[in-house]
């Protein structure tokens, strides 16, 4: 699907049979491109639309390169939060000149968010770098909102973990594997952010450094890409601290489950030193040999109970007095 913004243009899809693309359009947006849309841009923009494999390269000089002047940079989006399946991927940006083309299989919500406002407000898409850095922009402020998102759910989990009553300390399983896969998805939710975060970065420091945003005209283009490349590293690094905060609270988690582990093993271990000498008075006396002193004994029976009681009750006071139990 092939749509056109900018002067006089509203967005609308373009037909490839058309021949043609608007004389105003400063952002042509391939979504889910097909080979007539691709040759269509190719011959009407001059410059040659990236394939979905290509985009896909992690390597720099796959993703970032000048290219006789057009500047062609992929960055890595982030999508799939709402519906609990975060990942990432990966757009094209192709500037030739005053005029941006974006390839993409996907919509993630910045992308549908800027195409709304470039309909209401065209002074976005005024022309193709100003499309970019506010696209750019949009995906920035996508990232901000979700590691606030991330932030909060942090708390809950600490508050969960760390909580004053120790009575609710004590994870019933069910919470307990609750808690773990919220601790995992928020971990997943995370690294994808910072994913998005370092591919921005990198594009970011690729077009501060090109002869393109050097010019004398895009003064004011330079000013905001510095702005966003600031905003970038400061979420990046605001990513790690809580990447390292999560990985503590996972610990906690696990820390708590090897006490309530340890906990009940305990409770086995004083339980048998307790009952064990019980079982062995019960054991002698149940052997009935025939020279016994206690067998015919009239006490024997009583003492024998006794003897159970004091061998029950000893160890467990004197693990009471080391507080032990």
């Amino acid at each position: 699907m092939l749509r056109s913004y900018g002067p006089g243009c509203d967005g609308s899809v373009v037909d490839a049979s058309s021949q043609r693309i608007p004389d105003g359009a400063t952002w042509i947006d391939l979504e889910e491109p097909t080979r007539e849309e691709e040759q269509l841009v190719e011959r009407c923009i001059g410059v040659n639309v990236p394939t979905q494999a290509e985009m896909a390269e992690i390597e720099p000089s796959s993703r970032l390169y000048d290219k006789n002047g057009t500047l062609y940079m992929t960055v890595s989006a982030l999508r799939g939060v709402e519906d609990a399946q975060p990942t990432t991927t990966p757009i094209g940006f192709v500037l030739a000149g005053n005029r941006l083309v974006t390839i993409r299989y996907a919509t993630p919500k910045p992308v549908r968010n800027f195409e709304n406002h470039a309909r209401r407000d065209p002074e976005l898409v005024r022309d193709g770098p100003t499309a970019m850095l506010r696209l750019i922009d949009a995906i920035i402020d996508r990232l901000a909102d979700e590691i606030e998102d991330v932030g909060a759910t942090m708390e809950e989990l600490s508050q969960e973990i760390f909580s004053s009553n120790q009575d609710e300390r004590r994870i019933p399983a069910a919470r307990l594997t609750a808690l773990l896969t919220r601790i995992g998805r928020t971990q997943t939710l995370l690294t994808k952010i910072r994913y998005s975060a370092v591919s921005t970065l990198r594009m970011l420091s690729f077009l501060g450094g090109s002869n393109f945003i050097h010019e004398t005209e895009h003064k004011d283009a330079r000013h905001h890409l510095g702005s966003m490349t600031s905003d970038v590293t400061s979420l990046s690094e605001h990513a790690s601290f809580l990447s390292d905060n999560l990985t503590f609270l996972l610990d906690a988690s696990l820390g708590l489950i090897s006490i309530e582990q340890n906990a009940a093993m305990k409770l086995f271990s004083w339980a048998a030193v307790v009952f064990l000498p019980p079982t062995l008075i019960a054991g002698i006396y149940g052997m009935n040999f025939e020279h016994m002193p206690e067998l015919k004994w009239l006490a024997g029976y009583p003492w024998a109970l006794l003897l159970m009681f004091i061998s029950a009750v000893g160890p467990y006071l004197y693990f009471k007095r080391r507080g032990w139990i």
